[in-house]
């Protein structure tokens, strides 16, 4: 997982920083050392860990909120799909072929969306490992197309079935709603540039940290601590930036639960 790379890059980075500080304060002479630098060291440090903190508490706080609403998006987008199945299903068999259609669709999705997971078969689906991992695919969008037309074109007899088939119209709109909900989803802000800034300013304050420790093995163990659990927020951070990979990834159950629901 890419996610864990960043990990494990956040935390040699940090590491390095420290011991950097550690190695560059045995180096230094003591005129360096006096009480007044290290108290100017303490103040910026001060300073940037402020910062670093408000930024990181805001952070971890959008992009935990984003992966809750992209969650919440896609389980309510897969009840959306098997209640359109489920209004088709009283047509009776003339609209099978749409219920097909509607099945393949929700298959490829799962495949395409969760490529590392065991993909679903449903007989003529299209493959899915042509398919576009995020966003629109030009295929999944053509399948979705064909069951519209076909619940356009229904013209069944009687007054039950007419109303069954306005139904079925309106829940095929909340299906479209759906679908482009889960795709925006997909498509948050790039924060590249933040997390370059902030473990810039985070291996700074290792850097100075390391510079104002006492030599000791506790010291060492309480710099490493921090270290780990600093490097382990901004794991956090980039994990939930990717909604539908990584430890903290949207599962598909919900959408294999729709099809399980199709299916019967």
């Amino acid at each position: 997982m890419v996610e864990l790379f960043y990990g494990l890059g956040f935390l040699a980075l940090f590491g390095l920083s420290a011991s950097a500080g550690v190695a560059l304060k045995a180096r230094l002479p003591k005129e360096h050392l006096s009480e007044e630098t290290m108290n100017a060291i303490r103040m910026m440090t001060g300073f940037l860990v402020t910062f670093a903190a408000v930024l990181l508490s805001m952070q971890l706080s959008a992009v935990r909120s984003a992966s809750e609403t992209a969650n919440k998006n896609r389980s309510a987008y897969a009840a959306e799909l098997a209640s359109l199945d489920q209004c088709l299903r009283g047509l009776g068999a003339d609209v099978d072929a749409t219920r097909l259609r509607l099945r393949q669709y929700t298959a490829a999705v799962i495949a395409s969306t969760w490529p590392g997971e065991a993909a679903p078969h449903v007989e003529g689906m299209p493959d899915p490992r042509q398919m576009a991992v995020r966003g629109e695919d030009a295929k999944l969008s053509k399948l979705m197309e064909d069951v519209g037309l076909a619940i356009d074109t229904l013209a069944p007899q009687g007054q039950g079935a007419v109303s069954r088939a306005a139904r079925c119209r309106a829940a095929y709109v909340s299906v479209l709603h759906g679908r482009w909900t889960v795709i925006e989803d997909t498509h948050g802000p790039s924060v590249a540039l933040y997390v370059i800034i902030i473990s810039f300013w985070l291996a700074l304050v290792f850097l100075s940290f390391g510079l104002q420790i006492p030599r000791g093995r506790l010291a060492v163990v309480v710099l490493a601590i921090g270290v780990i659990a600093v490097a382990s927020v901004m794991f956090v951070i980039v994990d939930l930036m990717e909604p539908y990979t990584g430890f903290f990834g949207i599962s598909s159950a919900s959408m294999r639960e729709a099809l399980a629901d199709m299916n019967r």
